[in-house]
């Protein structure tokens, strides 16, 4: 459900927020915060907008963004973006052993730092992932928070390059 730039740019503030609402892990508020900011010349720059949201936000909304988002590895039901992001990494394919693994190491990490464990998975396997997570798990509050805005920052940037067309 492709939309173009322009499409975009002349939508109401409702279609706004129902083409883009996703983009950021059940967090349509980006979306409507980054409306006012119409017209875009170029997806970077809505793209720009958006993490500014993000950014300027309170660290406690920043930290809901965080928990809006699924485990990695999990046998629940997650939103379609995530779904379709760890199928391609392999995420939904996993042994029992490495479910088990995937499973312990998330639950560490929430334990650790109170969100999930957040990486763009695009173009990485399951190994990569483990071994991010394995030595992530070792980085400082301050660090995880702005690695996870790092992440946050690729997954919506891949996200919006595949559902808009300039």
């Amino acid at each position: 459900m492709s939309i173009t730039l322009e499409e975009l740019n002349a939508s109401s503030r409702e279609q706004f927020i129902e083409k883009l609402g996703a983009v950021f892990e059940h967090s349509p508020w980006i979306a409507a915060s980054a409306f006012g900011a119409k017209p875009f010349a170029s997806i970077e720059a809505l793209h720009a907008v958006m993490i500014n949201v993000v950014r300027e936000s309170r660290m406690e909304t920043i930290i809901d963004l965080f928990r809006a988002h699924p485990d990695l590895g999990t046998r629940l039901a997650v939103a379609e973006y995530s779904a379709k992001e760890q199928q391609g990494a392999g995420l939904n394919q996993l042994s029992h052993e490495e479910y088990e693994q995937f499973s312990g190491l998330n639950q560490i990490y929430v334990k650790t730092f109170g969100f999930p464990f957040i990486l763009a998975v695009k173009g990485k396997n399951k190994e990569q992932i483990l071994a991010a997570m394995e030595s992530r798990i070792w980085h400082t509050s301050s660090e995880e928070i702005e690695q996870a805005l790092l992440e946050i920052e690729k997954i919506s940037g891949f996200r919006l390059r595949d559902l808009i067309i300039e």
